[in-house]
């Protein structure tokens, strides 16, 4: 009866202990910084071979902090991203500009754009996509 008693109290502190991680987890997240975009993927739909493309993902900082956007990262080369470098404010809105290059593209295509910041649901992920076509000169 000893060891089944040590054995249920290990368990139970345990799970207490998981349930004040959780809860702490919780509490701190919702003090932070949240970006919230208007939209997650934009389709381009078809593109001609050699264009550069681009669409601005509006989006807005739905914390109860500053949202401080550390770093955008793209999964190509062809695709560029300009974002904000200063804090935005809780209830504050901004956006990121992505330009996409056809050039040496062929067929659909899809790239994510990585948003690193100190929000609570960091990192972010934003997508754009389209069909690349020859043109009529090729």
């Amino acid at each position: 009866m000893f060891k089944k008693l040590s054995i249920q109290t290990l368990f139970l502190g345990l799970m207490f202990l998981l349930q004040t991680a959780y809860a702490q987890e919780n509490i701190e997240n919702i003090d932070q910084a949240k970006i919230t975009f208007e939209e997650s993927t934009h389709d381009f739909g078809e593109i001609t071979q050699g264009d550069k493309v681009e669409h601005v993902f509006n989006f807005k900082n739905t914390g109860k902090s500053p949202l401080v956007i550390t770093n955008v990262r793209t999964t190509c080369g062809c695709t560029a991203p300009e974002w904000p470098r200063e804090a935005i404010l809780p209830g504050d809105e901004s956006s990121i500009k992505v330009v996409f290059n056809s050039r040496g593209k062929m067929g659909m295509q899809n790239k994510t754009i990585t948003i690193t910041s100190n929000a609570s649901n960091s990192p972010e992920r934003i997508k754009i996509v389209g069909n690349v076509v020859k043109s009529a000169e090729q």
